[in-house]
């Protein structure tokens, strides 16, 4: 307590001694705070950002970090982004593919220093939130360094992320070509019990992941939602169409408020009601094979 006081009184002292000093310095992080804050993100993010339920559920409390191309809600206690949005719009498929990295880099912004080591011989993959794939062919090389900060991966077992979480990824472009712009939040599930890695105890480990699509919404049509709920426990020979369910269901199981900039009515229906059709998940659009 001495020493807060301590510290108080210093810049006060500051303060009242060097005024011309001190507040231009307060003022330009004012505002980089204001830019960050009303400009920045909300850049990368579609109808608000994803709120906890209750704040009183520390399971849900994350920091927010703005890479290239996606953002993230990290939680240090879990050791996962607990979600990361990213926008997708048409690619020419035909495009030189940057190659793959790797190694995964520590987070610099975490507070836990999650590491590519943590995973080793852990059992899990490390599985990308914001895909390596998309973050490249959309925003380069910058895009795909962010993607492969550990505060983007979450474990998961081999046939889901090799298998089930590959073939999402690669049916999300058929859907920004469909619709001209779609949004992605993603992110994991933790059950009652949760454990940590075997490996470390900086990363707890999902019982199931969650992916949300939405279309904008303009003058001429609706927004349109889509989302799945895949388990750890796939074996990769699943019907994708046997993980679809509603927003409201992810939002119960992960205590997240989604869309919530939505007029209540649009938001109500979005979450509440499975829609297929626009989404052509009869005859989704086929990518080349790639790596996850």
């Amino acid at each position: 307590m001495k020493k807060i006081l301590s510290w108080c009184v210093i810049a006060y002292r500051t303060l009242e001694n060097y005024p011309r000093v001190v507040m231009p310095v307060v003022t330009l992080v004012l505002c980089g705070y204001g830019y960050e804050v009303f400009i920045a993100r909300p850049a990368l993010l579609y109808q608000g950002t994803p709120q906890a339920t209750s704040f009183l559920n520390v399971n849900t409390w994350c920091r927010i970090f703005r890479n290239n191309g996606f953002i993230v809600g990290y939680s240090d206690w879990r050791g996962n982004p607990l979600w990361v949005e990213y926008a997708l719009t048409p690619v020419d498929e035909n495009q030189p593919h940057l190659k793959r990295l790797a190694h995964f880099q520590t987070d610099w912004r975490s507070f836990n220093r999650v590491t590519h080591d943590d995973y080793t011989k852990s059992g899990f993959d490390r599985g990308h939130n914001a895909p390596n794939h998309a973050m490249s062919m959309l925003y380069g090389r910058y895009g795909q360094a962010d993607s492969f900060l550990m505060t983007n991966v979450s474990p998961q077992k081999a046939k889901l992320n090799q298998q089930v979480w590959q073939h999402l990824e690669e049916m999300e472009f058929g859907f920004a070509k469909n619709f001209g712009k779609i949004w992605v939040i993603t992110g994991p599930i933790f059950g009652e019990n949760v454990e940590r890695l075997p490996s470390s105890w900086r990363v707890s480990i999902p019982k199931a992941f969650y992916k949300i699509y939405v279309s904008e919404e303009t003058a001429s049509k609706p927004a349109f939602a889509l989302a799945f709920v895949v388990p750890q426990t796939v074996s990769g020979k699943e019907s994708i169409n046997s993980f679809i369910t509603t927003i409201d269901a992810i939002e119960a199981q992960t205590g997240l408020d989604f869309l919530a900039d939505f007029d209540d009515r649009v938001e109500a229906h979005l979450e509440g009601v499975i829609e297929l059709a626009p989404w052509n998940l009869t005859s989704p659009t086929k990518l080349p094979a790639r790596t996850p």
